[in-house]
């Protein structure tokens, strides 16, 4: 947990003066007991009035003093702590921003969520708890018992037993809680990864009347966290009665003992009370010594899981001599490309020795079958993976050696959802181009057949959109994310199967734009479709994997069986015959 203690040095401010001002009020409150035995003894026993009145007031100066100590030190440490989270929280956010897909897979949405929010909550109340019980409580118990043994070694005897039964109580809770703490975290992630997907995908589950099985999956993710926290808090709760147990049995022992002495003239009444008062404090500083330890146990957890993080290295490393050349020609090459996503077998990789050349200014054209490997191919491009094996480069640079952000900002990509975010349509549109002119916004929605239902819109351009656009069509959706893409006016343009949800006429109508404003750049084009790419200046074919063929339409229609089939599939023989007729 050391290592986040950096993200509290920038508040050292409020982390000092906090503590300091529980000390003023653990000072005052050692006092307490002492003013009040020389009230008892001095005055209340010699019926001396003034010494009551004088000792009354330095009491109240004293809980005053220390009400002010107290406040304050809840004041700083409130900022120390909200100040702490937010910066881990804007660190743990930017570190999730440099991950690959990789590492997104490996740690899943749902689980970030928790560590990004639960966790992070965990850890400010832990600082927060820090700062003013983890400072006012053992302060008050050693303070107390110092003054106990000043007041009387003999009666200190129970204090020196009891104190080491307290310990041995809180660690074997500790130990005990702390494993069940770990796994109500993990049972945590998996019911908020379960609502996660309900909540993305409610519509397909209403849509398949599968309400009944959401609901089964997510009450046995909610019963098995619930079970895992009833456990813990179990032995949680058996804290309290178990230290106010031994509190009692420690009082109880030291009235006996201190009454016999009281009554034998061998103690002053006032500093039996006084003592009584010390043992009362330090049992209750111990025992919120043990709440703060068992807090300490589960802030562990979250500590653990958020360092997890932080130390999860990307795969797509930045060479610090990358380079920030431009690279305009566009001309991409894979040279025995292959690869596997995380936990695939090194025997059956997703891509398996990949090799083609896209010239600058054609039109490439990948189709295949689903799961053949179509979208892990254009996604090595950016570097949103690496590849296993082989190089890819772009105008003959390996894209490893490309500084990242120089390699993505010459590349515009619409990947296979076509995910928007809450805001305008403008601001979806300039999402890669805050900077970029309304003329050239208009030109971008002009070219992906998006300005004309846009300009119907009440609200045109600045129209509010839901979240995820939920309140376009999906093709209206794909429409705006290829208009987005071409804002940037890339050297190489992306489309990960963009236009599935459009109909041919329109299709064809941002072809042919796309023709216009990506003359001498390269596109890529990823369809399911033939007519989607029946006019690419290249086609590659893929099966599982592998590249098994490449070349024009015609060329392909030619030679390759499986381009055949899907023709033949999609078109029928009689278009078959009369494609080569034509």
């Amino acid at each position: 947990m050391l290592k986040l203690a950096r993200f509290l040095k920038p508040h050292w401010a409020a982390a000092v003066l906090a503590p300091l001002l529980m000390l003023l009020e653990v000072f005052m409150d050692l006092l307490q007991p002492a003013l009040m035995a020389s009230i008892v003894d001095n005055g209340i026993a010699t019926r001396d009035l003034a010494h009551i009145q004088r000792t009354g007031l330095l009491m109240l100066g004293a809980a005053l003093v220390g009400l002010i100590g107290g406040v304050g030190c809840t004041v700083f440490s409130s900022i120390a702590s909200q100040k702490f989270g937010a910066d881990l929280r804007g660190e743990l956010f930017r570190k999730v921003q440099t991950f690959s897909f990789r590492n997104l897979d490996e740690l899943k949405t749902g689980s970030l969520i928790t560590r990004l929010t639960g966790d992070i909550t965990q850890l400010q109340m832990l600082v927060q708890m820090l700062l003013r019980i983890f400072v006012r409580s053992p302060f008050l118990a050693i303070g107390s018992i110092i003054m106990a043994v000043i007041i009387s070694p003999k009666l200190a005897v129970i204090l020196a037993i009891v104190v080491p039964l307290l310990f041995v109580v809180m660690f074997l809770l500790i130990r005990l809680t702390l494993p069940l703490f770990a796994s109500m975290q993990q049972r945590l992630d998996k019911v908020n990864s379960v609502l996660q997907e309900n909540f993305a995908g409610i519509r397909v589950s209403k849509a398949f009347v599968r309400g009944d099985f959401e609901n089964k999956r997510f009450g046995e993710a909610n019963d098995a966290y619930t079970a895992t926290s009833v456990r813990a808090m179990r032995l949680v709760a058996l804290n309290m009665p178990i230290l106010t147990f031994i509190l009692n049995a420690s009082i109880a022992a030291v009235l006996w003992f201190g009454g016999l002495d009281a009554q034998s003239g061998l103690m002053p009444t006032g500093e039996l009370v006084a003592f009584i008062n010390y043992v009362t404090q330090v049992m209750f500083s111990l025992s919120m010594v043990g709440m703060m330890l068992v807090r300490f146990s589960t802030a562990k957890v979250s500590a653990d899981r958020i360092n997890e993080v932080l130390a999860a290295q990307s795969e797509i490393d930045v060479k610090p001599d990358a380079s920030t050349n431009a690279y305009r020609q566009g001309e991409i090459a894979f040279e025995g490309v292959s690869f596997a996503y995380a936990g695939q077998a090194a025997a059956e990789p997703a891509l398996k020795e990949i090799s083609f050349v896209a010239k600058p200014g054609q039109t490439v054209a990948v189709i295949g079958a689903t799961g053949s490997g179509k979208s892990t191919l254009v996604q090595l491009i950016p570097r949103l993976y690496d590849a296993t094996e082989g190089r890819v480069l772009l105008d003959g640079k390996d894209v490893r050696d490309i500084d990242l952000s120089h390699l993505r900002g010459q590349i515009g990509i619409v990947l296979q959802e076509s995910l928007l975010f809450s805001g305008t349509i403008r601001d979806n549109i300039k999402f890669g181009k805050p900077a970029a002119s309304d003329e050239e916004m208009r030109e971008a929605a002009e070219a992906a057949q998006a300005h004309d239902f846009i300009a119907a819109l009440p609200d045109g351009y600045d129209t509010q959109l839901g979240q995820r656009g939920v309140n376009l069509s999906g093709g209206q959706k794909q429409r705006l994310s290829i208009a987005r893409a071409l804002l940037l006016q890339p050297s190489v343009l992306i489309l990960d199967d963009s236009t599935s949800a459009i109909d041919m006429g329109t299709e064809s109508r941002i072809q042919s734009a796309l023709k216009r404003l990506m003359r001498g750049r390269t596109s890529l084009l990823i369809a399911q479709r033939i007519s989607s790419v029946r006019d690419a200046d290249h086609i590659l074919v893929l099966d599982e994997g592998r590249l098994v063929a490449q070349g024009t339409h015609a060329e392909l229609l030619a030679s390759c069986e499986l381009y055949q089939d899907i023709y033949r599939s999609q078109a029928g023989e009689e278009a078959e015959a009369y494609d080569r007729i034509g």
